[in-house]
């Protein structure tokens, strides 16, 4: 069986799902009985539970994590950031069909009309022993308007976190003004750049390849996503362009910590940085919008040094924005990707809106360390405060976990109070939890609180442990299919035990057979 996430489907029929919310606070103190265990007597309880695994049938992914587990707190965390590889080109010649041939599946969309991929779509991928991170670009909405300045919009987004670029032309069309406006930019960015002569589909084809090396960029490579011809050889010289660590990706330990300022347009992004840094670092402009980079700034707060990155506001219908508002768009998905905490800027002067609850939603998809700033607390009146508890209470109750700070950009009100809850989110975001503690954990939650019954079966949880922090994330070994509610229950109780304050948590798990004896 694969592998199930925090948000699979699955069950049994029409069993009712474990309801997480009825089971309130049984009276067990969880944390006081953890702490009375003994941490040998624990670790040595997690190794017997290790064992019984190996009457399973477990695939060599879920070896190499156990392998991890053993090595216990001590051991390496971070493994090295793989190499990321983009694809860009115009809408339409072929992108996502490449993808999926190096993929050896199918996994991108693909539709024979232009602008289907609408995002950014990272996937693991592995040639010759080496795994390297793809990237699928899109992101646009074809207009006669704007697909230059989007097209290369996009391009330079996924070039800024790339270690290298593929650049798909479509063979059969040639060289478009489109392409030439990216090429311009690849050119600046100064990144390894391999130019792919897609829908090459016979060795006829081949001269109309040629004719591209007039874009300066090399040799170009023909090859037929749609039927493999040339991709092996052109992946071959892939390896030896890709580095073996990324170097855009890597981790930067030891340097400042990373923060993205998010938020919808103007909820005052700009003047929280400026205020920040003691100076005008960034143009304030009462007309919503008027930030359309980030800018990283090194600013010192709290005795300590951060890089803050100020971002264009998230606009609703990302896909379908032009121009300026588009690749500010991206460029904060960009700013949030390098980030490793996001504070989120909310207006209480007005409603919490579908877009706030987006973009919350989006750090939470990136795994990002998340603070709440509630901004311009200082234009607060009696009644609308009573109407903002009630929508925190209601819209933002999923994550009633993250750190919340009432500021006034404008005014530095309580601004030195974002430093300690950005330290509180990030060191819960590095939070990792020993083997033996986890799984006494899991084993004290079964006792008082079992999974139901699924078709005459009762799922039991084999093995627990954590397989990596920033953000935390758990693996359980299981039977059978746990209900979403009840590994909510899980989270909510790691919680309450060991705070997780400002991090999301992700809990998967792996449902596992006993290996059939021959």
């Amino acid at each position: 069986m694969t592998s199930t996430g925090a948000g699979g489907s699955g069950g049994s029929g029409d069993e009712p799902e474990f309801d997480d919310s009825l089971v309130g606070d049984d009276g067990v103190d969880y944390a006081e009985r953890l702490d009375a265990l003994d941490d040998a007597e624990a670790e040595q309880r997690a190794a017997s539970l290790r064992a019984g695994l190996d009457d399973f049938d477990l695939d060599e992914e879920d070896l190499e994590l156990l392998e991890a587990s053993a090595e216990g707190p001590e051991g390496i965390y971070y493994l090295p950031a793989l190499p990321v590889l983009a694809i860009v080109g115009r809408p339409n010649v072929g992108k996502s069909a490449l993808v999926n041939r190096i993929l050896g599946r199918r996994e991108a969309v693909v539709e024979d009309v232009p602008g289907v991929t609408r995002d950014r779509v990272s996937y693991k991928a592995e040639w010759l022993g080496r795994r390297f991170t793809l990237v699928d670009t899109g992101g646009w909405e074809p207009d006669a308007q704007g697909i230059n300045a989007s097209v290369a919009a996009q391009a330079e987004v996924a070039v800024d976190l790339a270690d290298a670029v593929l650049f798909v032309v479509d063979v059969n069309v040639g060289a478009t003004a489109t392409d030439e406006h990216v090429v311009r930019m690849l050119r600046a960015a100064h990144k390894p750049v391999i130019l792919v002569a897609n829908k090459a589909d016979d060795a006829i084809r081949d001269p109309e390849a040629a004719v591209l090396w007039g874009l300066g960029l090399g040799e170009p490579w023909p090859v037929s996503a749609l039927h493999g011809r040339g991709v092996y050889d052109l992946l071959d010289h892939v390896m030896t362009v890709l580095p073996e660590i990324s170097a855009v990706a890597k981790e930067e330990i030891g340097g400042p910590r990373r923060v993205a300022i998010l938020g919808r347009p103007n909820v005052g992004k700009s003047s929280l940085l400026n205020k920040a840094a003691g100076e005008e670092r960034v143009v304030v402009n009462e007309l919503a919008g008027t930030t359309r980079d980030p800018v990283d700034e090194q600013i010192e707060l709290g005795g300590t040094i951060w890089r803050f990155v100020d971002t264009a506001g998230i606009r609703k219908r990302v896909h379908l924005q032009q121009g300026a508002d588009f690749y500010a768009s991206l460029r904060t998905s960009a700013a949030l990707e390098k980030a490793e905490v996001a504070i989120v800027v909310i207006d209480v002067t007005e409603p919490v809106s579908v877009q706030d609850l987006r973009i919350i939603d989006l750090v939470l998809e990136s795994g990002r360390a998340l603070v709440l700033a509630y901004n311009k607390w200082d234009l607060l009146d009696d009644d609308r405060r009573r109407y903002l508890e009630r929508e925190i209470e209601q819209d933002l109750a999923h994550v009633a976990w993250a750190p919340r700070v009432n500021i006034s950009a404008r005014t530095g009100r309580h601004l030195e109070k974002l430093v300690p809850a950005l330290n509180v989110a990030l060191e819960s975001w590095d939070t990792r939890i020993p083997t033996g503690k986890f799984n006494a954990l899991l084993a004290e939650l079964a006792a008082e609180h079992p999974h139901p019954v699924r078709s005459g079966k009762q799922p039991r949880i084999l093995f627990g442990t954590q397989a990596s922090t920033r953000p935390p994330t758990f693996v359980l070994f299981t039977s059978g299919f746990l209900d979403p509610g009840y590994r909510r229950f899980i989270t909510r109780r790691l919680r309450e035990v060991y705070g997780f304050e400002g991090t999301p948590i992700q809990v998967n798990m792996r449902v596992r057979e006993k290996r059939k004896r021959s």
